[in-house]
């Protein structure tokens, strides 16, 4: 019989998770979560970002009902904050472990790579394909083959379907190693601001609490209570308010629930109410996502680009909501303090920042990878670089900033309203007052 270390990085759920499958010969199993010790440092490894407290609060959620999931189930979680490769071998060679199972990681692993030559020589790294709707075996082309824009790659896609029936969560689990560490530390150890916060800093927008049952609370809302997918072609490019978008990306980004999970979700729906050009799009929305994680893994490290010079003096006045541009302060103030924007919000600030005010591209990214609770590397990064032009889609994305406030914010009620709210004490200490 064999002992086995989970190494989870993300896919913070029991349900339709690849890396909880249990094989016939494992008998002993430790799930392992690492918060890197240089996020927690305010930095990371491009010398920029680190995690916000808003970002660590969510994170600290998902993880805290994930742990009381598996005790459920014969099992535990422990949550370390250390240099995440070291831990991991160190745990490998002590508790003779004979598998390590991992997920695939867009944007290059050198973690997983590390980790390979770490390894004590009895134990194997087994890594599986999570978070996608298609898998490396089941995608319609190779990953040399992911063309450079979504549309070729949508049209590449042709007629193929991925996967839409999600797999149930395992009845059991296997037992805990003995002696072997368990458990989480309190988010008050990790960061009394994030301790400090609140889940409603918002009272025109949503609770978002971590976790896989406030995921499913959330997928439930947006499927059959609110009805959504009967309107949100007309409502996605909403800018304030709970019901515009789907708002599921912060369970998404942490795996709290899987993308084909939402698939499966659409697709019953379609089934009792019918296909519509709202569900549709709300589809190419995950094929979007689909995509994005596709070219990270393609591109590697140039996903991230050459590090770049230091920022600017507009860079600073742009994440302190401070530039002048009343649509552009009242969403990096949305960001500072929720952690979340609309899609809408993203591109505006992405594109002022770059094509307004001249500075580079990676500041913002790195920025956005501090602050938000949907943070996702291939979406993230991938979506910074569409909006500035560079890599494989050369067209940069540039809009009239004024002519956007007139269209989406007509009457200036975003701009109001985020002028209105308070400022927590992390809100603050994230603008740098």
């Amino acid at each position: 019989m064999e002992t086995e270390l989970v190494w989870l990085r993300g896919e913070l759920r029991l349900a339709d998770n690849p890396l909880l499958d249990i094989a016939p010969s494992v008998s002993e199993r430790l799930v392992v979560f690492v918060i890197d010790e240089a996020l927690l440092d305010g930095t990371s490894a491009d010398g920029v970002a680190g995690i916000g407290a808003r970002r660590l609060r969510f994170l600290w959620q998902c993880l805290k009902e994930l742990r009381g999931t598996l005790l459920k189930k014969g099992s535990d979680l422990l949550v370390a904050v250390d240099e995440p490769v070291s831990l991991v071998a160190r745990l490998a060679e002590q508790y003779q472990v004979t598998r390590v199972v991992a997920s695939e990681a867009a944007g290059g692993d050198d973690q997983l790579e590390r980790l390979a030559r770490c390894l004590p020589r009895q134990c194997r790294l087994e890594r599986r394909g999570t978070g996608t709707l298609w898998t490396s075996q089941t995608l319609p082309m190779t990953l040399d083959e992911v063309p450079a824009s979504w549309s070729a790659f949508r049209r590449r896609l042709g007629e193929a379907s991925p996967r839409s029936h999600s797999r149930p969560a395992p009845a059991t689990q296997p037992a805990w190693p003995e002696r072997a560490p368990r458990g989480l530390p309190s988010l008050q150890r990790l960061s009394r601001e994030a301790d400090a916060l609140n889940d409603v800093p918002d009272s025109a927008g949503l609770a978002f609490v971590g976790g896989e049952a406030p995921a499913w609370q959330r997928l439930d809302d947006v499927v059959w209570e609110s009805d959504l997918l009967a309107t949100y072609q007309q409502t996605r490019n909403g800018l304030i308010g709970a019901g515009f978008s789907s708002r599921l990306s912060p369970w998404l980004a942490l795996g709290c629930v899987s993308a084909t999970q939402v698939l499966e979700a659409l697709r019953e729906w379609e089934d009792r109410r019918g296909a519509n050009a709202s569900s549709r799009h709300f589809y190419h929305e995950l094929l979007w996502r689909e995509y994005f994680h596709w070219v990270a893994r393609q591109e590697g490290k140039a996903l991230f680009g050459d590090p770049p010079s230091s920022p600017g003096q507009a860079f600073e006045c742009w994440r302190l909501g401070a530039t002048g541009q009343p649509l552009i302060d009242a969403a990096m103030r949305e960001l500072s303090v929720s952690g979340w924007l609309s899609n809408r919000a993203r591109q505006l600030v992405a594109s002022y920042l770059v094509h307004d005010l001249g500075e580079d591209w990676r500041h913002g990214a790195a920025w956005f990878e501090r602050c938000l609770i949907d943070h996702d590397v291939a979406n993230n990064w991938g979506n910074w670089k569409y909006i500035a032009g560079v890599g494989r889609n050369a067209k940069p994305r540039i809009f009239d900033i004024d002519e956007q406030s007139r269209r989406y914010d007509p009457d200036e009620r975003y701009v109001r309203h985020w002028k209105e709210v308070s400022l927590q004490p992390s809100s603050y200490e994230a603008l740098g007052h």
